[in-house]
């Protein structure tokens, strides 16, 4: 990596921050400005992290000649406009998952304009650039745990910023804006595709809104396994983190290190088990959860090089696909079967 990478931060809120924090004093970047609707956050953010430029509108700073990246870290609703304009100017972006609203119409739209775009786009799938959750991968297709045959996949949120959460959720619903990151893991990991999806939603909070604060997708396996995704954001909920992934031969569990009830200094937990000679085996795995720059380095990498991004665009919108077939599954509790286009009517 021999040049500097001038870089646009647009959304200046809790994900955003995530980003810019990780990377904004590396030698290979220089952040040129921050955008937000919010002129005292955008004003805050270019403080904390030495931007040149603020403002609440981004359509100017991204036709500057010293821009080459740009960071899209605001609501779903907001991406496909945004990668338009982005796309327009030339410049190569880091999407945040998921990439549209729970739109499918909008998601096609997107795919079509990544597809015929002669720049650079990551959607961010910062799982992939986790070191734990890259070592469990690799364990699995190893053959650590045999064939794998149920995976199940928790993340309830206890919420205690009501707006915070209140905005995402007219944004778009737990199961599709999590549940990309787990259903691109559950292809990931094992390699299977998922061949039917089904769901369940719940208002617990009453909201009133055709959506749901807490959903349940189960997903069928192309080997006849199995595997379920929990999400939800509501007030009664009890926050809880389980990715769990069980084989015939053994099964492997992930705790992060914030949710160690002990020995958290030493990172994250994988707990891994074998039926055969009935061993448990504890591995202590330091690793960053939001490897922001390890993310980004990978679109630094797919600008120098030419290399599909990871995961590659094909598998992001897929799973991002599933997500909202599984989203409709929930609203109409019923079982979908993937076997078909994604043109597919329902």
């Amino acid at each position: 990596m021999s040049k500097t990478y001038g870089v646009v931060l647009i959304g200046c809120g809790h994900i955003g921050e995530a980003h810019i924090s990780d990377i904004y004093f590396r030698e290979e970047i220089r952040i040129v400005g921050v955008v937000d609707l919010n002129l005292d956050a955008a004003k805050l953010f270019a403080r904390k992290y030495g931007a040149a430029y603020y403002d609440t509108d981004y359509h100017e700073l991204i036709q500057r000649s010293d821009v080459d990246i740009v960071i899209i870290a605001t609501y779903a609703h907001t991406h496909l406009p945004i990668l338009k304009d982005c796309l327009a100017a030339g410049k190569h972006v880091l999407c945040e998952k998921p990439m549209t609203q729970a739109d499918m119409q909008a998601a096609k739209e997107f795919h079509d304009l990544v597809k015929q775009a002669k720049t650079k786009v990551l959607i961010a799938h910062v799982l992939r650039h986790n070191d734990t959750y890259t070592k469990v991968r690799n364990m699995i297709r190893e053959g650590a745990i045999g064939e794998v045959r149920f995976i199940r996949m928790v993340q309830n949120h206890h919420i205690m910023n009501p707006k915070r959460y209140g905005a995402l959720l007219e944004d778009c619903p737990p199961i599709v804006d999590c549940g990309v990151h787990y259903i691109d893991v559950i292809r990931w990991f094992t390699g299977l595709e998922i061949t039917s999806v089904g769901g369940l939603g719940t208002d617990i909070d009453g909201h009133g809104t055709n959506e749901f604060d807490h959903g349940i997708l189960t997903m069928k396996l192309s080997n006849g396994g199995s595997a379920y995704y929990e999400a939800g954001w509501a007030n009664n909920l009890a926050a809880e983190n389980l990715k769990e992934f069980i084989g015939n031969k053994g099964r492997l569990r992930i705790t992060l290190q914030e949710n160690r009830k002990q020995d958290a200094e030493e990172g994250d937990l994988i707990e891994y088990y074998t039926h055969e000679d009935g061993k448990y085996t504890t591995i202590n795995n330091p690793s960053k959860y939001k490897n922001m720059w390890g993310q980004l380095q990978t679109l630094i990498q797919m600008i120098e090089t030419g290399e599909e991004g990871n995961p590659s665009f094909d598998e992001a919108f897929e799973a991002f696909m599933i997500a909202l077939i599984g989203n409709e599954a929930a609203k109409q509790n019923k079982v979908i079967d993937l076997n078909y286009r994604w043109d597919h009517e329902f």
